[in-house]
């Protein structure tokens, strides 16, 4: 078991990963590209082994563990990333796990875990809370608890995704990495920095669970008081000590998206980049995206994709309010005349638009109605902002009444 983090105990961890862990590929983005105006690639950790970075650090700390301690078994806390790097390390090597994962959890993760032959007990509404029921299980069962950030092992072993990035994009100048406890962006900004001072490291949180801000303004970990994001893989809201550390001395930038930008940096992936990662792992694209990289020069932009273990529904859902932040959907209210035809000329002046209605319900009962007048709420495809602003042109051109969008 390693207690300190450096390029040493880094590069000894990826000689332990050796046929556990894969290299994955790095390509470049020509639509990103465009939009920094530098060359943008892409890390692609989300074709990792279990679908993210979490299995380099799971597997070094298991694998460093006493014989007596393999045998007693670990547990583990986990929203779903680093339950299934732990359940997976723990199959290859023998151990058995138990983990506890919040009452929320994604239902695939929680099946892959189950998949990878862990105990799956779901505990507490929060990840933060899933730890303290970990603990209380490692002090009554004698089981190994397997921080998902806060230790040298874990660390180390994702610190190993620096070592393996700067050797496939040796003039990289800024690294852009999703952060939740940290352990991540931490291990590969010390790994990196090691050889390349020179490169900045960005990290990004999503605004709704940003523990980090604060954390490092008071040189200490502060626990958010409460969290709210679609993006559950970097949903922590204590950051880890050592990884805080870490981040304080090697971290340029710790900037926040909204979930709108992440819903919208994720349609960027599907469409462009044909690559479907979870919302904690399109944080360095959203960030990409809203411009809150700070200054750049122009050596090129690596964006670390961190996850990509999405509930297909909850990427359904995802996908439409991506679409929506990028005018893609216009959903609005309007009033029209209740006569015969009167729709019927509403969804005319519509067609003549090129928008497709994808829904349309009546609303009769507002108090303010006249007689004549029927509301209607529709929801419309469009082609983007300036579509929709022809389509509302053309409505009130009509004489229809817009309420409300």
């Amino acid at each position: 078991m390693s207690t300190t983090v450096d390029l040493t105990e880094i590069l000894a961890a990826r000689d332990l990963q050796s046929g556990v862990v894969k290299e994955t590929p790095v390509e470049s983005c020509r639509y990103l590209s465009e939009i920094l105006g530098r060359p943008v690639l892409l890390k692609f950790e989300h074709l990792q082994h279990t679908g993210s970075f979490k299995v380099r650090g799971a597997y070094v700390r298991l694998a460093r563990l006493s014989e007596e301690q393999k045998r007693t078994g670990v547990v583990a806390a986990s929203a779903g990333n680093h339950a299934q790097g732990v359940a997976y390390a723990a199959a290859l090597l023998g151990i058995s796990t138990v983990v506890y994962m919040p009452e929320d959890a994604a239902l695939p993760k929680i099946a892959a875990t189950r998949g990878y032959g862990a105990e799956v007990r779901l505990a507490g509404a929060t990840l933060d809370e899933a730890i303290g029921h970990a603990v209380a299980e490692a002090e009554t069962s004698g089981r190994e608890f397997i921080h998902p950030f806060d230790h040298a092992d874990i660390v180390n072993g994702q610190g190993t995704l620096g070592v393996e990035l700067l050797e496939q994009v040796p003039d990289v100048g800024t690294v852009v990495i999703p952060t939740g406890g940290g352990g991540l962006i931490a291990g590969a900004a010390t790994a990196i920095h090691a050889s390349r001072p020179d490169v900045r490291i960005v990290g990004v949180q999503a605004e709704g669970a940003a523990a980090y801000p604060a954390s490092l303004a008071a040189g200490r970990p502060v626990r958010l008081e409460s969290m709210s994001t679609m993006a559950d893989g970097i949903a922590v809201g204590l950051p880890g000590e050592l990884p805080l550390a870490l981040v304080a001395e090697h971290v340029e930038r710790m900037c926040t998206v909204s979930e709108e930008a992440l819903s919208r940096a994720l349609l960027v992936l599907v469409e462009r980049a044909k690559q479907v990662v979870e919302p904690s792992g399109a944080a360095g694209v959203a960030a990409l995206m809203e411009g809150v990289l700070g200054d750049l020069d122009e050596r090129p932009v690596v964006v670390v994709l961190s996850g990509g273990n999405v509930d297909p529904l909850v990427l359904q859902r995802i996908i439409r309010h991506g679409l929506a932040s990028a005018g893609r959907y216009l959903q609005v209210r309007v009033r029209i005349s209740d006569r015969p035809g009167g729709l019927a000329a509403f969804l005319v002046d519509i067609a003549a638009t090129g928008a497709s209605v994808l829904s349309i319900a009546h609303v009769r009962t507002a108090v303010d109605l006249a007689l004549d007048e029927v509301e209607i709420d529709v929801e419309l495809e469009t082609k983007g902002p300036d579509h929709c602003a022809a389509v509302l042109e053309r409505v009130r051109a009509h004489g229809h009444r817009v309420m409300a969008r």
